[in-house]
């Protein structure tokens, strides 16, 4: 294995960032096996719900899909929850954030967002305000987000629905991660300006 000859970023040359991007960039080629790994950890039965979240992932992403949605929101139907193990407090948070170098700002803030207008469905049986999501009715992508939860989310939970399988998705996922809007540790520096 290499390594740097630094332990201070500010000690670093150009032949080690050279070496940093390299080996990152060959890291990086199996981030979408590891995506749907975590995915796949979604199928634990945390008890009350009909189906795991995987299941009910790969039931939006199905809808979506059918629903004629193009591949980027089919795939962010898929990776909606997948904080839901890590961040079930802002789970849409970790999702939105694994997918922004990837999809448009529309999807992005659709995802970001999908938390809190899913609450729509619920919020007033646990103390909650329902209409919360209204304090961004004027965004562009207010109906999109409320479109995306009414018909990929908040309708996926049936245990007898005809769900398409990982497999069909995986091409999708492949596709759409090929499409990165940054390069090397660009992401990283670019991600957080932001």
């Amino acid at each position: 294995m290499e390594y740097v000859n630094w332990t201070k970023m500010e000690d670093g040359t150009q032949e080690d960032w050279d070496l940093l991007c390299r080996l990152e960039e060959k890291f990086n080629a199996d981030l979408v096996d590891r995506v749907l790994d975590q995915l796949k950890s979604l199928d634990v039965d945390w008890g009350g719900y009909r189906v795991t979240r995987y299941q009910h992932s790969l039931q939006s992403a199905t809808r979506a899909h059918r629903d004629g949605a193009d591949e980027e929101l089919v795939v962010a139907a898929l990776l909606h929850d997948l904080g839901d193990i890590l961040s079930p407090y802002n789970h849409s948070d970790l999702a939105s954030a694994i997918l922004k170098p990837f999809v448009s700002e529309k999807t992005h803030w659709i995802v970001k967002h999908h938390g809190l207008f899913q609450g729509y469905y619920y919020d007033h049986f646990l103390g909650g305000d329902r209409n919360a999501r209204d304090r961004f009715k004027d965004h562009p992508y207010y109906d999109a987000c409320a479109y995306f939860c009414q018909n990929y989310d908040q309708n996926a939970f049936d245990p007898d629905y005809d769900t398409l399988p990982l497999d069909f998705f995986e091409p999708m996922v492949r596709r759409v991660f090929a499409q990165s809007k940054y390069g090397h540790m660009e992401l990283a520096s670019t991600a957080a300006a932001e």
